[in-house]
């Protein structure tokens, strides 16, 4: 019987050679204890996608339009009820102040989410979309598919004529969230009133048949298995193979504080190790972005070597982590020092991965 250790090195190998690695290949990575070796086949892999020493971020601002949200997942800690105190729904001059703030900062990108709120109608989205691109010139990457299955549901109309009316509206992009673990399993036990994985999968398919492009994310180390979270990787391969509408993918750790769910949060090690598989699996998928967020900027900066070409968004405002008790602020000139101290080119982006400017 051959050696774990060797069937690693031949795996690790085999992806570094360009071959795509299997369900069983990638679970056998996740299991093994070979962090550095890991890290260093993704670093591999990156600079074959990314020949030049570039690590890019984009100046972006995270807009919650609202707090309150029917779903009420219990590994999240940012929704409040229609009754309490806390809930809020921001004006459109609130969002519009927000937006200002961060074009006057250099932002190029607002992710505007929000909870899924009953009394909202469909035209606020749609109304506040148009008054966005009337006043400003930003790119809208915004409202997850969760929202987008709840828009579908509260105006009576198909989820691609939803995306089509959000399109005319202004949406640019759609971010990954609301993916948590692709298992229904996983899924019933952390958030059992939010959408199936098979129902946020085709609302990025559907988004990608339109000419939408998106991102996909991973919320790991919540319930989920080893073998769930390999497949979760598999199911957004499968899907990248068919459309090529995913830009990038973040993985990031789930964050236990305040939430019904509790549990410990993934170690860094964990982390890393899930972060290198990402790269390793992912073969056509080009980007693959640090959580600053979760993680803080100095794990981060470890994660250039385990296969990230991205640093995701300098996030000028960042409510739903913060709210599970995890606070990190990196400002940009932190950004720029970590890319420059981990011996790599910063350089800011666009939401289409468009270089915009060199540090």
């Amino acid at each position: 019987m051959k050696k774990l250790a060797d069937a690693v090195e031949e795996i690790l190998e085999k992806a570094i050679g360009g071959k795509r690695l299997s369900f069983e290949e990638g679970l056998a990575l996740l299991k093994s204890d070979d962090l550095i070796l890991m890290g260093m086949a993704a670093n591999a892999v990156r600079k074959k996608l990314h020949p030049e020493p570039v690590v890019t971020f984009v100046i972006d601002r995270n807009i919650n339009y609202t707090n309150i949200c029917r779903t009420k997942c219990r590994f999240c800690a940012f929704y409040r009820t229609e009754d309490d105190p806390e809930a809020y729904v921001l004006s459109y001059d609130e969002i519009f102040d927000k937006i200002r703030e961060t074009i006057d900062c250099g932002g190029t990108q607002i992710l505007m989410q929000g909870g899924l709120h009953p009394g909202l109608p469909f035209s606020y989205y749609l109304d506040m979309l148009k008054a966005v691109k009337e006043r400003f010139d930003i790119d809208i990457h915004s409202f997850s598919p969760p929202e987008i299955v709840h828009f579908s549901k509260i105006s009576g109309m198909p989820v691609r004529e939803v995306l089509q009316k959000l399109r005319e509206a202004g949406l640019d992009s759609i971010p990954g969230g609301g993916a948590e673990i692709l298992d229904n399993r996983v899924r019933k036990y952390i958030s059992p009133q939010k959408i199936s994985w098979e129902e946020w999968m085709d609302v990025m398919t559907t988004a990608h048949e339109l000419g939408i492009k998106t991102t996909a994310t991973m919320m790991f180390g919540s319930v989920e298995t080893l073998e769930e979270r390999v497949m979760h990787l598999i199911r957004i391969r499968d899907a990248q193979d068919r459309t090529g509408g995913f830009r990038a993918f973040i993985p990031w750790s789930y964050q236990p504080s305040n939430t019904e769910l509790g549990g410990k949060t993934a170690t860094g090690v964990d982390y890393l190790k899930t972060l290198a598989l990402s790269r390793l699996m992912l073969d056509n998928i080009a980007n693959i972005q640090a959580s600053w967020v979760t993680q803080g900027a100095k794990m981060a900066q470890v994660s250039l070597s385990f296969g990230a070409n991205d640093f995701g968004g300098t996030m000028l405002e960042e409510n739903v982590v913060r709210a599970a008790g995890v606070s990190y602020r990196v400002p940009m000139d932190e950004i720029i020092r970590s890319i420059k101290d981990a011996g790599l080119r910063p350089a800011q982006r666009n939401t289409r991965y468009e270089i915009i400017k060199y540090y």
